[in-house]
């Protein structure tokens, strides 16, 4: 079983970067149906990472924290799953 939740992170308002909290993530793109594969993304000891597929710009943002994200509301809770 997994010590922590990985959150997932969409970006249906197409901004071109979300800063978030964490540092390992995955990201969905839009929200299904127009999502694309669900990848999974570390940064590591970098600060920023670009998604392979939607291109965004996913930024770390030490004041921020689990889900939250700025610009807000780019957390994405799968309504089966919540």
């Amino acid at each position: 079983m997994a010590a922590h939740v990985i959150p997932h992170f969409h970006n249906d308002s197409g901004v071109v970067t979300i800063e978030i909290g964490v540092k390992e993530f995955m990201c969905v793109g839009a929200k299904p149906p127009f999502d694309h594969p669900h990848i999974f993304i570390d940064m590591g000891d970098d600060n920023e990472k670009v998604c392979s597929y939607c291109s965004t710009l996913y930024r770390y943002n030490a004041r921020l924290h689990g889900g939250e994200t700025l610009p807000p509301g780019h957390l994405f809770v799968d309504p089966i799953a919540a």
